[in-house]
């Protein structure tokens, strides 16, 4: 996450904080040397690697590169100006005891300074690389892809090439040829006209027959007017 420090559940602090802290630890140190041995020592050294160390791991992942890179300007910085303000006294040897004053601390300091600045670089690559992970929204498309790649591709069911039962869009059935159909075609328009001709027909022989039932009805009814008149 980019706002975490090397700890996930625990918050950075600014690039400026880191800075400071930094600064506070390497110039305690230098200050204590001076006025206890009147160069760099031991506390120095401890300090100088504490102060660039924390700085490193307190300081937000998106901020590291000044921590990265502070320890050489820190060295450069710190050591000339707590010399000059609080060195032994000098004796009046002008340029060149002060810069004997200024360099001999500097030399004694180069060992420290290179390996806290390997240290420090180490620690920052590392947080670059391992903690991007951490990220939530590259764990979300991490999750995202492994759900698509593990999904089982749904294939769709193939069709038998076989076209056995099946009938074409002209009508043909499996073997059948286009003179077959043809002949197949005409058979039933034949067969067509001769069921129209029988519907023709037959209707024609319905009222006979209910000619015929109306005949005998009208017989029916003469013979009761008939009988009436005999019964009277």
């Amino acid at each position: 996450m980019p706002d975490r420090s090397i700890i996930g559940t625990v918050l950075g602090i600014p690039p400026v904080a880191a800075l400071g802290v930094a600064v506070a630890f390497t110039g305690l140190g230098v200050l204590i040397d001076v006025l206890r041995i009147g160069t760099v020592g031991v506390i120095f050294k401890i300090g100088f690697f504490l102060g660039c160390l924390l700085a490193v791991m307190w300081v937000r992942r998106r901020s590291l590169f000044g921590p990265m890179v502070q320890p050489p300007l820190l060295v450069a910085v710190l050591i000339p100006v707590i010399v000059l303000l609080v060195g032994p006294p000098r004796s009046g040897g002008g340029m060149t005891e002060t810069l004997l004053l200024v360099g001999a601390p500097l030399i004694n300091s180069f060992p420290t300074m290179a390996t806290t600045t390997a240290v420090v670089l180490a620690i920052g690559i590392g947080r670059l690389l391992l903690q991007r992970y951490d990220d939530p929204e590259l764990r979300l498309r991490r999750a995202t892809a492994g759900t698509t790649a593990a999904r089982p591709a749904t294939a769709k069911p193939t069709r038998p090439a076989s076209s056995s039962g099946r009938i074409k869009r002209d009508g043909r059935k499996p073997g059948q040829t286009v003179a077959d159909r043809a002949r197949e075609r005409a058979r039933e328009k034949r067969l067509e006209a001769e069921r129209a001709e029988a519907g023709d027909t037959t209707p024609a022989a319905r009222p006979r027959g209910v000619s015929e039932r109306r005949g005998s009805g009208a017989a029916r009814g003469e013979a009761r007017t008939s009988r009436s008149p005999r019964q009277s």
